[in-house]
């Protein structure tokens, strides 16, 4: 693991240390927050011998993921307990669970708009964030990735999530909403974890407002062409002072945006990549069509491309259509 990511876990632990003591104090006979003090001190006592982080049987390095979730785990995956390994899957598989709730419907039609979407973890959770937002007669929409894999990236796209849909309903502008949550995950992130993002805000007569913060192309189709929305800032939680700059697209009847995270574009079919190039030509030929078959066809096109590859990220899709 990265020195700042030892060192935020060391403080806090610290902290962690601190407030049982402040605890144990008022109810001194607990033995349950006795017991978990010993082992805030043992592992307080292993980063002092330079063992921290360390599976206590084999002395490899314990998955980062898992650290970061708890920073108090001794063992790596493959020295587990039987026991400890059934309430590893029963929580996995209650986050993924927890996770999936968080997705918009399917086929959300607000106003004019129409949407369809995909959303495939490689593992148990995600790291990949896709949410929609029916606010009157306009549509937000959030595609993203953060980054790393496994749980702590699940967690951090579970903030975004709540972030997102909290100040939106607060009524502010998009720019406001979206530096709000970069200072946020700049604060309380860890070195080297941020999120590429696209958000946007659509309007019933097809103004849409669009933030690209370090994310891949958005592929805007209009009258039969595409245009790539270019990324305009760096993604979130990178850069405390970083500034976010909007474009505006105006869509008409039967013209859609398509979004999608880096398991597409990224996907391995032996011989190379899937490609940004590849889902523009295929939107082409397809225009127009509705959102869901537009993300029906990338998803069969993928398929067929990368044959029995294994996949290597998570994947999702999103299509956001003016219906005129």
């Amino acid at each position: 693991m990265a020195a700042a990511e030892m060192s935020f876990l060391q403080g806090q632990l610290k902290e962690r240390k601190q407030r049982l003591e402040t605890v144990i104090e008022a109810t001194p006979d607990d033995a349950n927050l006795q017991m978990l003090l010993r082992e805030v001190d043992s592992a307080l006592d292993r980063f002092e011998a330079g063992t921290y982080g360390l599976c206590d049987t084999c002395h490899e390095s314990i998955e980062r993921d898992r650290l970061l979730a708890d920073p108090l785990i001794r063992y790596c995956l493959d020295h587990l307990t039987k026991h400890e390994r059934a309430a590893l899957q029963r929580d996995l598989d209650l986050a993924s669970e927890l996770q999936r709730g968080l997705l918009p419907p399917q086929d959300l039609n607000v106003g004019r708009w129409e949407t369809n979407y995909h959303y495939a973890p490689l593992g148990p959770v995600s790291g990949d964030y896709c949410d929609l937002y029916p606010a009157k007669e306009q549509l937000y929409f959030m595609l993203g990735d953060v980054s790393g894999k496994g749980v702590a990236a699940s967690m951090r796209m579970t903030q975004l999530h709540a972030l997102f849909r909290s100040l939106i309903g607060m009524g502010l502008p998009l720019v406001e909403i979206v530096e709000r949550i970069n200072g946020f995950l700049c604060e309380s992130g860890l070195s080297g974890q941020y999120a590429t993002l696209v958000c946007g805000r659509a309007q019933s007569g097809g103004e849409v407002e669009v933030f690209n913060a370090g994310h891949l192309p958005v592929i805007a189709v209009q009258q039969g062409k595409t245009r790539l929305l270019e990324s305009t800032g760096f993604p979130l939680g990178m850069f405390r002072d970083a500034t976010f700059v909007p474009v505006r697209v105006q869509l008409c009847g039967d013209e859609m945006l398509f979004l999608y995270t880096d398991g597409v574009s990224e996907a391995d079919g032996g011989s190379g990549e899937y490609g940004v190039e590849r889902i523009v030509n295929l939107l082409l030929g397809k225009v127009p069509c509705c959102a869901g078959e537009a993300v029906s066809a990338c998803l069969e096109d993928l398929r067929a491309f990368v044959g029995g590859q294994p996949g290597m990220d998570d994947v999702t899709l999103l299509a956001i259509r003016h219906a005129g």
